[in-house]
C-alpha cells in the first residue's frame, strides 16, 4: 500500500472517530436532558403535599399514590410508580427515592430516612419543604436582581441592531454620494454595519456554540468547572455574593441535618453533595476530613478565612463550646440570606445607572453617526 493511501486510510479512520465520538456526546447530552427532574419549586411542592398527608393520618403509601394521580408530567408518574412498588414490596421510602438523584438529592433522602427510622417523618418532611422553600426565595433574589439589567441591555442591543442593520444600510448609500468627509462616528458606524451585515450570522453562531461548548465542558470536566468557580469568586462584589450564598445554603444544610441527628462528619459529605459551588464542594470535603480527625470545625474555618468570614469561624465555634451547634448555624443561614438579599438590593441599585448611561452613550452614538450627515445635507440645501 503507497505512502498516499496510509495516509487517506488515517484520515478517514479519525474522521469515523470524531464522528463516532461526537455521536456518543449527543446522545450522553440528550440522555441528560431527558431524565426525569424535579424544579426547586415541585420538590418544595412534594414534600409540603406529603407531610400534610402523612400528618392526617394517611399512610405513606396512600400519600405518594394520591400524589400520584395529580401528577401532570409522564416521566415523574413513571417515577412515583416505581417508587410506590418499592414502598409496597417493604423497601423503605428513602431507599426508594435514592434510586433517582436526579429528583431527589441526598439532603432530601437523609432527612427522610431519619424522620423514618425515629418517627418523625412527617415533621422531616415539614423541614424539608421549609429548608427548600428558603432556598428557592434565595434563588428568586438573586435572579430578580439580574433581570431588569438584562432586560435593559437586550433591548438596547435590540434598537443598535435596528438602527446599524436596517435602518442606516437604507440611508447608507446617499452618504456614499456625498463627496465631503464624513464625520467620524458616521465612518466608524458605517465600517460596524458592513462589517455585521457581512459575518454578523457567523459570529452569532460562533458565539452560540462556544457558549453551548463551554457550558458541556463545564459540566464534564471538573477540573474546568472548578477554576471557573474560582475565579467567579475572585470577581468584585459579585464573588461576595456567591460566597454569602454558598455559606448560607451550607450552613442551612449542617443545621437541619445535625438537628435531625446526623453526625457532624456525615452532615459535611451531604451539605458538599448539595454545594454546587466546586470550590465550597471541596471545603465541605476537606472539612470532614478535618472533623475525622478530631479538629474541631471552627480551627479549619480560621484557616481558611479568604472563603469563610471571621464572624463565620467565631459563631460556629460559639456553638461548638455551647452545644448549640445546629442552632447556630441555622441562625448563621438566615444571616447569610440577609446579606445576600442586601447584595442584590445594592447591586441592582449600582448597574441600574451605570448601565442606563452605557447603553445611552451607545444609542446617542449611532443616532449622531446618523443624523449628523443628515443635518449637513440640509444645511447645504438651505444654503
Amino acid at each position: 500500500m503507497s505512502n498516499k493511501s496510509l495516509v487517506q486510510d488515517v484520515r478517514i479512520k479519525a474522521i469515523v472517530a470524531f464522528l463516532k465520538r461526537m455521536y456518543e456526546i449527543c446522545i450522553r447530552s440528550f440522555d441528560f436532558l431527558t431524565q426525569p427532574r424535579f424544579s426547586l419549586k415541585e420538590q418544595v411542592f412534594f414534600a409540603k403535599r406529603l407531610s400534610f398527608l402523612v400528618v392526617a393520618g394517611v399512610t405513606p403509601v396512600e400519600g405518594l399514590s394520591i400524589l400520584r394521580e395529580q401528577m401532570i408530567s409522564q416521566s415523574h408518574a413513571l417515577v412515583l410508580d416505581h417508587i410506590l412498588r418499592d414502598v409496597t414490596s417493604g423497601q423503605s421510602l428513602a431507599k426508594s427515592f435514592a434510586k433517582f438523584p436526579e429528583m431527589f438529592s441526598d439532603f432530601a433522602v437523609h432527612i427522610i430516612k431519619i424522620g423514618e427510622s425515629s418517627g418523625t417523618l412527617s415533621q422531616n418532611l415539614e423541614y424539608l419543604a421549609e429548608e427548600l422553600k428558603k432556598k428557592q426565595s434565595l434563588r428568586r433574589k438573586i435572579v430578580g436582581a439580574c433581570v431588569y439589567p438584562a432586560l435593559i441591555t437586550l433591548a438596547t442591543l435590540g434598537i443598535i441592531a435596528f438602527l446599524m442593520l436596517y435602518l442606516f444600510p437604507k440611508i447608507m448609500p446617499i452618504f456614499i454620494s456625498l463627496r465631503t468627509t464624513l464625520p467620524l462616528s458616521t465612518r466608524i458606524v458605517m465600517t460596524l454595519s458592513v462589517f455585521f451585515q457581512h459575518w454578523g450570522l457567523l459570529i452569532i453562531g460562533l458565539l452560540t456554540i462556544f457558549i453551548f461548548g463551554f457550558g458541556i465542558a463545564l459540566g464534564r470536566h471538573k477540573e474546568l468547572h472548578l477554576v471557573f468557580d474560582r475565579v467567579l469568586l475572585q470577581v468584585p462584589i459579585i464573588g461576595t455574593m456567591i460566597q454569602y450564598y454558598n455559606i448560607a445554603n451550607i450552613s442551612r444544610t449542617l443545621g437541619l441535618l445535625l438537628k435531625s441527628g446526623v453526625s457532624l462528619s456525615e452532615a459535611l459529605t451531604i451539605a458538599a453533595d448539595a454545594t454546587k459551588n466546586l470550590v465550597f464542594r471541596q471545603e465541605c470535603t476537606q472539612l470532614a476530613a478535618s472533623v475525622t480527625r478530631g479538629e474541631k470545625v471552627s480551627s479549619y474555618l480560621r484557616k481558611r478565612r479568604h472563603r469563610f468570614p471571621d464572624i463565620f469561624s467565631h459563631m460556629v465555634a460559639v456553638g461548638e463550646k455551647s452545644g448549640t451547634l445546629s442552632q447556630t448555624l441555622s441562625y448563621l443561614s438566615e444571616m447569610y440570606e440577609n446579606e445576600v438579599e442586601d447584595f442584590t438590593k445594592n447591586l441592582s441599585t449600582l448597574i441600574e445607572p451605570a448601565l442606563m448611561i452605557c447603553m445611552g452613550v451607545l444609542v446617542g452614538f449611532v443616532a449622531i453617526a446618523i443624523i449628523t450627515p443628515i443635518y449637513s445635507i440640509t444645511q447645504n440645501l438651505h444654503g
